[in-house]
C-alpha cells in the first residue's frame, strides 16, 4: 500500500501523538477519536497536506472554539519530520528564533510540555515537587491579577474552576407584593379582624402590610465574537454559579442572538458550557449588537420585567453593525431596564477610551462600565454592582 503498513509504520504513532498534543491544549480527545483519525488519514492519503488537515479536523474537532487551536497545532506539528518526532517524545528544542511564531497560549503550552528522562531516578520526584509548588502564594497572587486572554491552557482550566466559587450577591429590592409584618405604610385590616376574633373582639396589635423583598431579575448578554473568545467561557461559568437561584435570562450574541436559557437551567456548569457550545453557531463571526438587540425586542420582550431587570452586557464594544440601529436599540434597552451595566474586558488597558463607534454608543447609554478581565475584578464586581443598584 502507498502509505505503508499501518501495523508497522510510524503514521499511527504520529496521529496518536498529535491527538495527545490537542488534548493537552484543551481539545476533548479520547482513543476512539484517535483511531478514527488514523483511519481517515489512511483513506485520504498523504499526497495533499490540505486533504489531511481537513480529514483530521473533521474527526478530531467537535467545537467551533477549537478550530483555531487545531489549525495552529496542525501547522506546528506537521511542519517537518524532526519536529514531529520531537513532539512525539514531548520534547521541544529551546533555541531562540529570529522571528518566533506567535501562537495561542493553549497551543504554546501543549507544544512545550517537558517529560523527564527515564534514566534519571530523581526525575519523577523533581517533577512532583515542581507540581506541588506550582500554586504557591505568589502564583495565586499572580493568577488573581492575570488577564484571562494571557493564560496558558492549564492556568485557564484552573481559573475556570476558581471563577465558579466567586459569589455575586445582589441587593434585594421591595416588590409589589406584600406580606404581614410589624412595619408598613398600610394596615392589614383582614389580618386585624382575624386576630380580633381570636381575642374575643379585642385588637391588641395592628398588623400592617409590608412589601416583600426579592432579588432583581437579570438579563445576561454575552458577546461570543473572536475578540471575546477567552472571556465568554469564563464569564458564563462565573455567572452560571454566581446567579443560581436568581431569576435570570441568558443570551449569546455575535452576528445573531442565541437563546441560552435552556443551557443555564443545568445545575452542572460543565453541562451548561457543552450545551451552550452546541447552541452557538456564530462563534468568532463578528459582532452586530444592534441586530441582536432587535431580535431580543421582537422575540423575547418579556425578559425585561417592569423596568426592574438588571442587564449585564458583556462585550468589548467592537461592533460591526449600523451605528444608527445600535443607538435605537440601546435606547429601548435602557428605557425598559433598571440598570444597564457594561462589563468590558478592554478596561485592562491603562487609559482605555471608548473611541470606536459601537463602544462610544455603549458608553453613552450604559449606566456604568465595569472591568471583568481577571479574578480580582470579578471579586470586586459584586461590591460595585451593589453600590450602583443602591443609587437606583
Amino acid at each position: 500500500m502507498w502509505l505503508g503498513d499501518a501495523r508497522s509504520g510510524k503514521l499511527p504513532d504520529h496521529i496518536t501523538a498529535f491527538g495527545r498534543a490537542l488534548r493537552r491544549a484543551g481539545v476533548p480527545m479520547d482513543s476512539r477519536r484517535m483511531a478514527t483519525a488514523i483511519e481517515a488519514a489512511l483513506l485520504c492519503g498523504l499526497g495533499r497536506r490540505d486533504d489531511l488537515r481537513a480529514a483530521l479536523q473533521t474527526v478530531l474537532v467537535s467545537r467551533q472554539s477549537d478550530i483555531a487551536v487545531f489549525g495552529e497545532m496542525f501547522d506546528a506539528f506537521f511542519r517537518n519530520p524532526e519536529i514531529a518526532q520531537q513532539l512525539l517524545s514531548q520534547m521541544l528544542p529551546k533555541a531562540a528564533k529570529a522571528n518566533p511564531v506567535r501562537r495561542k497560549a493553549r497551543v504554546q503550552e501543549a507544544l512545550s510540555v517537558p517529560r523527564p528522562r527515564p534514566a534519571d531516578p530523581q526525575a519523577g520526584r523533581e517533577s512532583e515537587l515542581k507540581f506541588d509548588a506550582a500554586m504557591t502564594a505568589s502564583d495565586q497572587q499572580r493568577l488573581r491579577h492575570a488577564d484571562f486572554a494571557g493564560l496558558s491552557a492549564s492556568e485557564f482550566r484552573l481559573v475556570e474552576q476558581l471563577v465558579r466559587q466567586i459569589p455575586l450577591p445582589l441587593p434585594p429590592v421591595a416588590s409589589r407584593r406584600t406580606r404581614t409584618g410589624s412595619r408598613g405604610a398600610q394596615p392589614h385590616w383582614s389580618r386585624a379582624l382575624h386576630e380580633a376574633r381570636r381575642q374575643g373582639g379585642e385588637l391588641l396589635t395592628l398588623p400592617r402590610r409590608q412589601r416583600r423583598e426579592q432579588p432583581l431579575p437579570l438579563l445576561v448578554l454575552v458577546d461570543v465574537s473572536g475578540s471575546m473568545e477567552r472571556y465568554a467561557r469564563l464569564l458564563m461559568a462565573f455567572l452560571h454559579q454566581a446567579t443560581r437561584g436568581t431569576q435570570r435570562h441568558a443570551f449569546a450574541f455575535g452576528t445573531r442572538l442565541t437563546d441560552l436559557r435552556g443551557a443555564f437551567r443545568h445545575t452542572d456548569t460543565d453541562r451548561m458550557l457543552d450545551d451552550a457550545n452546541r447552541c452557538i453557531d456564530d462563534f468568532a463571526g463578528g459582532t452586530r449588537l444592534g441586530e441582536s438587540l432587535a431580535q431580543l425586542r421582537q422575540q423575547h420582550p418579556r425578559c425585561l420585567v417592569g423596568r426592574r431587570t438588571v442587564v449585564l452586557l458583556i462585550t468589548d464594544g467592537l461592533d460591526t453593525g449600523e451605528p444608527a440601529a445600535l443607538d435605537a436599540e440601546l435606547q429601548w434597552l435602557r428605557r425598559h431596564s433598571r440598570r444597564v451595566l457594561w462589563l468590558n474586558p478592554l478596561l485592562r488597558f491603562d487609559g482605555y477610551q471608548p473611541l470606536a463607534q459601537g463602544a462610544s454608543l455603549l458608553h453613552r447609554h450604559a449606566h456604568a462600565m465595569l472591568a471583568v478581565h481577571n479574578l480580582s475584578h470579578l471579586q470586586d464586581l459584586a461590591r460595585s454592582m451593589a453600590a450602583l443598584l443602591q443609587r437606583a
